[in-house]
């Protein structure tokens, strides 16, 4: 598993507790990809920050910063720029699609609904007010979490028999869903998927 990427000097700015962040500690980490991580305070608001907007207009995190001063945003366009070259990413034309299916539906379908009742437990925890949403937001969880169960009854990752980035955008908050409420139990192809995933050569944990 290794990646065709030049590893001149490659700065991620991001925290340690999101998944999105994850996402590239975990990409680099299975590709052995050096880079220099920069913490950034979400909470604080540190995305706001004159420097930082100068850097991505969007204002969010994760944000990588190329050598040549070029940057990219958005978790899963870095991963896939991380990994171009690498077995992570499929050559075949329909099982690249494939890939990028799942990282659309991680990103419409999942992140919006596990990744937000984690933040509001996690980050925020759990105020009164946002109850009824943290609740609304595990109904969403549990049903992109049978989706992806019912595929990985039928292969081992996402995409066949080889992990690829797909695999690891979703691993990324679905493997901490229970921090926002949003139970694994129900699904034991997401479990043994989950343990293929951390038995990788290379992988490592978050935070």
């Amino acid at each position: 598993m290794t990646s065709d990427l030049s590893t001149s000097e490659l700065i991620v700015y991001g925290d340690k507790k999101s998944g999105n962040c994850y996402k590239i500690q975990l990409v680099c980490a299975f590709l052995n990809i050096e880079y220099k991580w920069l913490d950034v305070d979400i909470m604080a608001n540190e995305c706001q920050s004159p420097a930082f907007i100068k850097l991505n207009p969007n204002a969010k995190i994760p944000l990588l910063l190329l050598a040549s001063d070029q940057t990219i945003s958005e978790s899963n366009a870095i991963i896939n720029y991380l990994a171009a070259g690498s077995t992570l990413v499929p050559t075949d034309s329909f099982l690249l699609a494939k890939v990028q299916q799942w990282q659309f539906f991680e990103q419409y379908s999942h992140e919006p609904y596990i990744a937000v009742a984690r933040f509001i437990n996690k980050y925020l925890g759990l105020p009164k007010d946002r109850e009824q949403e943290y609740k609304a937001k595990q109904l969403g969880g549990h049903e992109a979490l049978r989706i992806m169960d019912g595929q990985l009854k039928q292969s081992d990752y996402l995409v066949g028999n080889t992990m690829t980035v797909a695999d690891i955008s979703l691993f990324a908050y679905t493997h901490v869903a229970p921090q926002g409420g949003v139970s694994l139990g129900d699904y034991p192809n997401i479990q043994r998927w989950i343990q293929r995933i951390e038995a990788e050569n290379g992988f490592m944990k978050m935070g």
